[in-house]
């Protein structure tokens, strides 16, 4: 359906004129933004002297040792990952307590395996529980890289001694971009609500809940999951297409994928592979731009993500499509100042549904408020081309000015050049005056008033040198 709105401008009308004018999708094509990113994983492991408790079948420092030690031989052959190993509270006895007690203890480096599991078979727990203190230092443990998304598993049976703030110390960093959404896995129970916060959390009461939680966490942090973004029309159909998308993590506000949405050929939205550990501000770059934020997503699940965003389109034509005349288009919604895009003439563009204010550049400049875009719909605009005033100055340099004359009010449209002899200006059809001096003039009184008319694709002349 096309709707037209035909602006005929007479000749006192040039400035003011207003008219008021989601389950899983199989067989379909899946989209990756480029090569999987290398894995770096820091293991953070508790060593606080409570880790020598009995927990099961043995003492809780002993079970998470056996249990890392296979995890690490397990990763030690996947391609693209890269680990290392840091532990608190296994220098110094408490008491007296240490809050400082937080070392690195295996570096990232290539084929570091043994030395991890040696190392952490050479641990011994003594120590307090500086959690907040060791996700800060950690940052330092992973190597500057563009190249890689920073995993932590931090394993614990307690809360922070240190009366450190864990989860603002892991808002912050993700924040920074130190690393993603970090997994702790709590020993034990009642952690929960300290730890969801700062993280991914698991709560393992027993030795099979903590070797499956270990298990999961490794699978999260190497998985990538399949979503599809939905931009839905006014009846939420997902209709639209073909608009850029952009997804940036919400705590880093790092860009982390660009798209152009498509279509499969099965006309369902087309499937992309993301990363599941970062939380997604999506900005949907419609005319203007559609922002869902904080969008999360279920690793290893297919997640389909709505967004409204319904659109029709816009043209704005000026007569002649050869005419040398193509003014901008200033677009704004009604009754905000923001701009949100210049059009040129004879160009369709889409926008979302609703009333948009249109400045056009034109001379004088044209105001029509209140122009409706509906659904799948074009509406267009018609303005009337231009007419030419050839002003003829003489021989002396003149300033002045071009006003509209409409009945009492004189309406400013805009300055000459005093340096050219000759100038021609494009006009819109109206009625207007030209009131100038000669530049070395000394009286007021030398000014000149010239009344004239302007019609479309006409040329009107002013020769002051008669």
């Amino acid at each position: 359906m096309t709707k037209k709105i035909r602006i005929i401008l007479l000749s006192i009308i040039l400035l003011g004129i207003s008219m008021p004018l989601l389950s899983q999708t199989k067989g379909v094509k899946v989209t990756r933004k480029d090569d999987r990113l290398t894995t770096r994983i820091l293991f953070i492991l508790d060593c606080s002297n409570s880790m020598y408790g009995m927990w099961q079948s043995n003492t809780k420092i002993k079970i998470a040792q056996n249990l890392l030690s296979n995890m690490v031989d397990t990763l030690s052959d996947r391609r693209g990952v890269e680990m290392a190993l840091r532990a608190y509270g296994h220098t110094k006895d408490y008491p007296p307590q240490d809050c400082d007690d937080t070392r690195l203890e295996v570096s990232f480096s290539a084929n570091n395996s043994e030395q991890i599991k040696s190392k952490l078979k050479a641990l011994i727990p003594k120590g307090t529980t500086p959690i907040a203190a060791t996700l800060e230092r950690c940052v330092d443990d992973f190597p500057k890289a563009d190249n890689c998304r920073n995993i932590i598993i931090l394993i614990t049976d307690g809360t922070d001694e240190c009366s450190g703030d864990v989860c603002a110390a892991s808002k912050q960093l993700q924040k920074q971009g130190a690393f993603l959404k970090p997994f702790i896995i709590g020993i034990g129970k009642g952690m929960r609500e300290t730890f969801q916060c700062a993280g991914v959390y698991y709560e393992a009461t027993n030795e099979i809940e903590f070797s499956k939680a270990l298990n999961d966490v490794v699978r999260l942090a190497l998985d990538d999951t399949s979503i599809q973004v939905n931009i839905l029309d006014a009846y939420m159909e997902a209709s639209e297409t073909n608009v850029p998308m952009t997804f940036y993590d919400s705590q880093s506000k790092k860009l982390r994928y660009t798209f152009i949405h498509t279509f499969n050929n099965k006309g369902l939205s087309d499937t992309l592979i993301l990363d599941p550990l970062i939380d997604y501000d999506i900005v949907v770059h419609t005319i203007p731009p559609v922002k869902e934020e904080k969008v999360k997503l279920a690793p290893g699940r297919h997640t389909i993500i709505p967004i409204k965003a319904p659109q029709g389109n816009m043209v704005i034509t000026m007569g002649d499509e050869k005419s040398l005349v193509k003014p901008s288009v200033i677009v704004r919604k009604s009754g905000e100042l923001e701009v949100v895009n210049v059009q040129e003439l004879n160009k369709t563009e889409r926008y979302l549904i609703g009333k948009y204010d249109l400045e056009i550049l034109t001379k004088p400049r044209l105001q029509i408020e209140n122009v409706e875009i509906g659904q799948s719909s074009t509406t267009t605009i018609e303005i009337p081309q231009s007419g030419t005033l050839n002003l003829n100055k003489g021989k002396q340099n003149m300033i002045g000015s071009i006003f509209v004359k409409d009945s009492e009010e004189t309406k400013w449209v805009c300055n000459l050049e005093s340096k050219k002899l000759n100038e021609n200006i494009n006009l819109l059809p109206g009625h207007y005056m030209v009131v100038l001096r000669a530049e070395n003039a000394t009286k007021t009184t030398k000014t000149i008033v010239k009344e004239f008319k302007i019609e479309s694709k006409k040329v009107t002349s002013i020769n002051l040198a008669k």
